[in-house]
């Protein structure tokens, strides 16, 4: 009630619970067309960078920079060093951009990209939707980066056209505009990373750390004595293989991974299955919007006929602030961006990867890529 309040008190608009445009700030904003090629824009959020796929610069801050920036409309900031990630090749059938990012920070650390904006760029980069190209930059903060960004093109156009807050609601001055939002041809950066897609596999995470990640058909990796407390809480030994271990829970949703796309992927391995029996799986869509256009393809059918929970929008089992949540130290496959130790309950041990692996798993029971029969 005080955010009602105060919300009316400033002339914010506020998207209520209520309201059909209510849904994850990353998700709403880049679908009623708020953020634009160009703009700057915060939020309280450290996923904000997801909206860098726009050709925005976007980032999270803490409660005092907000205020600061309604007050005074200004922010004072460090500037970032520079990187580019290039992504050749081609990609793999199967293979998400979840799974590329997961592979990025696996080889490179999770520290790799601290002080750094990044920019993705590359024939695999300008390849993706827009939905992919969000999930690349919606984890660039799992990489330590201050931000990441993809220059706009013409997917960036079409998607903006007609949104609710697209200036005018047209498009035609836009084109001309992100024109002008490129690299220089001989732009220097103080990092580069080139990154081949083609052969690509699976990527789910075995520990408490994203960089703690591996193809779905390896073994949890040797290393020092600073692995043990992620093996501990995992309960996993080294050697142990990443096919076949049993889950107790199945998560697909959250900023990184809960669009329309990634709905109709994981509906696409789950028509005419079923969860195995021990399986809670659970599905949120990351926006109201995202979820009645579900709705009215008929995927939700598909989701609850297998078994998942189809549950309102929001940010809920992504990250657990008491509410309700997977059983104490449940074994969940999860769409999601981070897996530290509680991040989605008391206990709960959380295996990052795409939703077709998420789903492909719920139906086996065990970890196991979409592509592979059994586990």
């Amino acid at each position: 009630e005080a955010l009602r309040h105060l919300a009316k008190k400033h002339k914010l608009k506020i998207f209520d619970v209520d309201s059909p445009d209510q849904g994850i700030v990353h998700v709403i904003s880049p679908e009623l067309g708020i953020v634009q090629p160009g703009l700057s824009l915060i939020c309280a959020d450290s996923h904000t960078c997801t909206q860098g796929a726009f050709g925005a610069l976007a980032w999270g801050v803490g409660t005092t920079d907000l205020e600061h920036a309604l007050a005074t409309k200004t922010l004072k900031l460090r500037k970032p060093k520079n990187m580019r990630i290039t992504l050749m090749g081609k990609w793999p059938e199967g293979v998400s951009a979840k799974d590329a990012i997961l592979a990025i920070i696996s080889e490179f650390g999770a520290s790799h990209g601290n002080g750094f904006a990044i920019e993705f760029a590359g024939p695999a980069t300008e390849s993706l939707n827009l939905e992919d190209r969000m999930t690349l930059c919606n984890m660039a903060i799992e990489f330590g980066a201050f931000t990441a960004i993809i220059k706009p093109d013409h997917k960036v156009t079409a998607w903006l056209n007609n949104r609710p807050y697209t200036p005018d609601n047209a498009t035609s001055n836009i084109q001309e505009y992100i024109a002008t939002l490129f690299s220089d041809k001989d732009a220097v950066f103080d990092d580069e990373i080139n990154f081949d897609v083609t052969p690509l596999k699976p990527y789910v995470s075995w520990g408490s750390s994203v960089d703690q990640s591996a193809p779905i058909d390896s073994l949890v990796p040797e290393g020092n004595c600073a692995l043990t407390p992620a093996l501990n809480y995992m309960d996993l030994s080294v050697g142990t293989p990443l096919t076949g271990l049993k889950i107790d829970g199945a998560f697909i949703g959250s900023c990184t991974n809960g669009r329309l796309t990634d709905l109709r992927r994981a509906a696409a391995i789950l028509k005419d299955k079923k969860i195995a029996p021990h399986v809670k799986a659970i599905c949120v869509p990351g926006s109201s919007r995202v979820k009645a256009e579900a709705e009215q393809e008929g995927i939700d059918k598909i989701f609850l006929d297998a078994g998942f929970e189809w549950c309102e929008s929001g940010c809920g089992f992504c990250f657990y602030a008491g509410g309700e949540t997977f059983h104490k130290g449940a074994r969940v496959i999860s769409s999601t961006n981070r897996n530290f130790e509680g991040r989605q309950g008391p206990r709960v041990k959380t295996h990052i990867a795409a939703p077709e692996t998420v789903a492909a798993s719920a139906v086996s029971g065990f970890i196991t890529a979409h592509n592979h029969e059994g586990h």
